[in-house]
């Protein structure tokens, strides 16, 4: 089996086996106490502190340890906004964040606190001016991932920084994608990051707060990790977490250069294997182990049990692949193709003759999904110069391949009108429009689901 989706959670590195083993023995006792065995355990969490500090690039007392790395987003969030809660109730926030950000954001604004979202270009960036015209003097708080989750777009964080430290507002930066790879530069006031994205174990986040920043930490008070993140340290794991970054970013310079080339392989030639295809994220700035493809005609949901058969494991933000029938908020906000979407993310050691037979099964696995939905032919009304699909009721893809099918049946210059009530097709059908040059028209109200208009112009 080829493990394939290392971006949301990396396999458990050896180094984090063999250190959460040994520290078994010596890390289970309270380090708050002062007998031998609390102090053993002492020793043990203050040495992971002051490594995972240089790793990162700032003070072991502004490290503190936290049971995710979802708890260590919602409790920086939370506590930088309370602690700056007399300068106003706004925050600022990317389209394409992790839930765990949008969460806390949308939390924020039902107790009356209001959020700026940031949009992203169609690779997937932001642009720092964005957050420039986002700044108010009642911001209490920015946040800003370092690279993406879903497409490996790194972002313009030190730029950002700059922008909200001329402000006088701290920017709170979710590196949990990128740590692994590196420290995050530039003048970011917190940041939270997750071990098992590194190949640490699950269970362990890091919450950094700088010096200076004002900080209130929420819930009730609690003695340990000054405050910040509450219960009984699992030291044992910390240490692992902490052994297997410094094992990854001794690793990550020659590791970086061999998957980046792995990636690019992905990247140049699914389109060449598999036709109706769109490569989505940034194609320069971009995390080395990443790649994400969206194919048209394909039900995400059948394209990755079809590669799970074949000895793939693969993730996918498509819409079809979710119980909410609605895409990701990442493709969406990209306004790029969701439908049969496919992130692979390499772990790190990924092998190149693994790499090559995904690239033989793809072609094959896409073909077989497409030849499978078949597309039944559409409903159709036929006007002057325009086509009325039907797709009401139905699910992405099909809403996609019934628009293609009937395309050529109008001249330059006449349109498609598809009726559907799936909120993919809100995007995948501008998408569409896109990939094949056509005139995307918009969308008109039906009475029932949507109407949306397509002019063919080639």
């Amino acid at each position: 089996m080829s493990y394939f989706d290392a971006a949301s959670a990396a396999p458990l590195h050896p180094v984090a086996r063999q250190a959460l083993l040994a520290s078994l023995d010596e890390g289970w006792a309270d380090p708050a106490r002062l007998y031998r065995e609390g102090r053993k355990a002492r020793i043990l969490l203050d040495a992971a502190r002051e490594a995972a500090a240089e790793a990162i690039g700032c003070r072991a007392d502004e490290v503190v340890f936290t049971s995710s790395g979802t708890r260590a987003v919602h409790s920086g969030i939370a506590g930088a906004l309370a602690g700056r809660r007399r300068v106003g109730r706004h925050l600022i926030v990317s389209a394409v964040e992790h839930s765990s950000v949008l969460h806390s954001a949308e939390v924020f604004e039902a107790d009356g606190g209001t959020v700026t979202r940031v949009p992203v270009d169609r690779a997937g960036t932001v642009d720092p001016s964005g957050y420039t015209g986002a700044l108010r003097p009642d911001t209490a708080l920015a946040v800003l991932q370092s690279a993406n989750h879903e497409v490996g777009t790194v972002q313009p964080v030190a730029e950002v920084a700059e922008v909200c430290r001329a402000a006088g507002v701290p920017l709170l930066v979710d590196a949990a994608q990128s740590l692994g790879w590196g420290p995050v530069d530039g003048g970011w006031s917190l940041l939270a990051a997750s071990a098992h994205k590194w190949g640490g174990p699950s269970g362990v986040g890091l919450l950094v707060v700088r010096k200076g920043v004002r900080f209130a930490a929420q819930g009730p008070a609690d003695e340990r990790e000054s405050g910040r993140s509450p219960g009984f340290e699992n030291i044992p794991a910390v240490v692992a977490a902490v052994a297997s970054l410094r094992a990854v970013r001794a690793e990550a310079a020659q590791e970086a250069v061999r998957l980046r080339a792995l990636t690019e392989r992905i990247r140049a030639r699914v389109p060449q294997l598999v036709p109706d295809v769109e490569v989505v994220g940034d194609p320069e700035r971009r995390l080395p182990g990443i790649v994400t493809f969206s194919c048209l005609y394909v039900d995400g949901e059948a394209l990755l049990h079809e590669l799970d058969r074949e000895g793939f494991s693969v993730s996918s933000g498509s819409s079809c692949t979710s119980s909410t029938l609605t895409p990701s908020h990442v493709l969406k906000a990209m306004g790029v193709l969701s439908e049969g979407n496919v992130r692979v993310s390499l772990p790190g050691g990924a092998a190149e003759a693994d790499v090559e037979r995904f690239l033989e099964v793809l072609p094959v696995a896409v073909a077989g999904v497409r030849e499978k939905l078949g597309a039944p032919a559409p409903e159709t009304a036929v006007g002057a110069e325009e086509l009325v699909v039907d797709s009401l009721g139905k699910r992405c893809p099909v809403p996609v391949i019934e628009l293609a099918k009937v395309f050529g049946q109008v001249p330059v210059g006449g349109t498609v009108r598809v009726l559907s009530d799936d909120e993919a097709a809100r995007l995948d059908i501008p998408a569409w429009c896109e990939m094949r040059g056509q005139e995307y028209v918009g969308e008109e109200p039906a009475p029932r689901g949507t109407a949306y208009v397509v002019r063919r112009v080639s």
